[in-house]
């Protein structure tokens, strides 16, 4: 599998949060950084409470505390964000956190509000006498990795692809794409039996930037294509790939190939439009299966595909996207040794296999995945092993301002306002803004 790594651009830092970043460094000039004595009694651990719940984390905490002596706290919330960020701010967060994707973590970084744990790594993995840096995917680990040190640490991990019923394919006479020349074909039949061929989660952009604008982006022009996407390269939003992919999804728009009404869906409506046979297919993460199983008809079943790729594209066909929500011990935490060993624990093989069973995903800990994995997992899992490219839109952390700018300009493109030519004009120039803007910390991606 491919391995990840991103760096970032010393000259630019992120102006803000100001003295909070003060603060830090106070701390630990007092303190001696993460030797800093324990002065809590409770170790607060804050987690963000949504698909998966906060019930694992507190189960583990009771266990923990038996097996330590410890005293672990958890306190989850869908919104745990909106109680991180102010004590953050005053300089007394919890002592280890999953914030969720609202939180911007990489700016934590960049204040100076996180702790760099690769001595960390470098002990060993609970009941292990592996480094506990060894244990997970070092192409999931560099994802919270800044010029080469670790702040931000995997936990559970998503694939985005597409998903199609097994059981319609085999019903209609289907035959699962691999190329976008046969997607092409395939949608004309489906179109043709009187069924959307695609159907996408139209109020959140990102859905269609993640399954098929940057996967056409790298199916076209390679890694490094998307890599200059990601690193803001001068030209890179109006290059050749870029300008295809954009083509390919105007094609599929003005074919009708995209079941009507799809812009103004959110998620679960376009995905309940999937389960229930009203299109064929559906771009998502592996998340899907879990969102909607209250609401699948009986029997219902789904498979997980990589989006179509070209065949005369410079990409890798096997390249898959992953999505990492981090972990992190804040800077200025009073408990951060036990913060640690807890989250060590949550990291062990026996937890990170027994979080994948009971929840229905992925796990960063090397050989956590079971044999037996039900199907809608298991078909992404035969991908994840058979891929020699991992890849992350890491962007969309890094930048998420501008990031949202471009989900506002594919939406216009799906709308049928811009062509692709307008659009990779339009994202190149918010894209120079950015550039411009020495506010705003710059980060490196690149794949090797």
């Amino acid at each position: 599998m491919g391995k990840l790594k991103f760096m970032r651009n010393r000259s630019r830092f992120w102006v803000g949060m100001g003295v909070l970043a003060l603060s830090v460094v106070g701390l630990v000039a007092c303190n001696g950084g993460g030797g800093a004595a324990e002065t809590k009694k409770e170790t607060e651990v804050m987690v963000f409470e949504g698909g998966y719940g906060k019930d694992f984390y507190e189960a583990a905490a009771t266990e923990f505390n038996e097996k330590t002596g410890a005293t672990v706290v958890v306190i989850g919330d869908p919104r745990i964000d909106q109680q991180v960020i102010p004590r953050m701010q005053k300089g007394s967060p919890p002592d280890l956190t999953y914030p969720g994707w609202r939180f911007d973590s990489w700016k934590a970084v960049q204040d100076g509000a996180v702790e760099e744990l690769s001595a960390a790594l470098k002990e060993p993995a609970y009941g292990s006498e592996t480094p506990w840096g060894e244990t997970f995917n070092p192409s999931l680990l560099k994802l919270g990795q800044s010029e080469g040190k670790q702040y931000l640490m995997p936990y559970f991990f998503s694939l985005f692809g597409w998903y199609y019923d097994p059981d319609l394919f085999e019903e209609k006479g289907w035959t699962v794409p691999k190329t976008y020349a046969e997607l092409l074909v395939l949608c004309q039949q489906i179109k043709a039996s009187g069924m959307a061929p695609i159907t996408y989660q139209g109020q959140y952009p990102d859905y269609m930037i993640a399954g098929m604008l940057q996967p056409w982006i790298l199916s076209s022009g390679g890694m490094e294509a998307l890599a200059a996407c990601q690193n803001l390269e001068p030209g890179a939003w109006q290059s050749e790939p870029v300008i295809r992919a954009a083509k390919m999804v105007r094609e599929l728009r003005d074919m009708g190939y995209f079941q009507s009404g799809a812009t103004a869906m959110s998620h679960t409506e376009a995905q309940a439009e999937f389960i229930n046979r009203r299109a064929a297919m559906i771009p998502c993460g592996t998340w899907l299966y879990s969102e909607m199983e209250s609401s699948m008809p009986e029997g219902r079943r789904m498979k997980f595909m990589l989006p179509p790729v070209l065949t005369d594209g410079k990409g890798d066909p096997t390249a898959l996207m992953v999505k990492v929500e981090p972990w992190f011990v804040p800077s200025a935490a009073k408990n951060k040794k036990t913060a640690i060993d807890y989250f060590k624990f949550l990291t062990s093989q026996e937890k990170a296999t027994q979080f994948v069973k009971e929840k229905g995903t992925f796990m960063a800990v090397k050989g956590s995945t079971p044999t037996d994995l039900p199907e809608h997992l298991a078909s992404a899992g035969e991908l994840y092993d058979a891929s020699s490219q991992l890849w992350a839109a890491q962007w969309r952390e890094w930048y998420p301002d501008f990031y949202k700018i471009v989900g506002d300009i594919v939406t216009e493109l799906l709308n049928g306002e811009l062509t692709p030519e307008e659009f990779g004009a339009k994202v190149e120039a918010e894209a120079e803004k950015l550039r411009a803007n020495k506010n705003v910390a710059k980060y490196k991606y690149s794949a090797d």
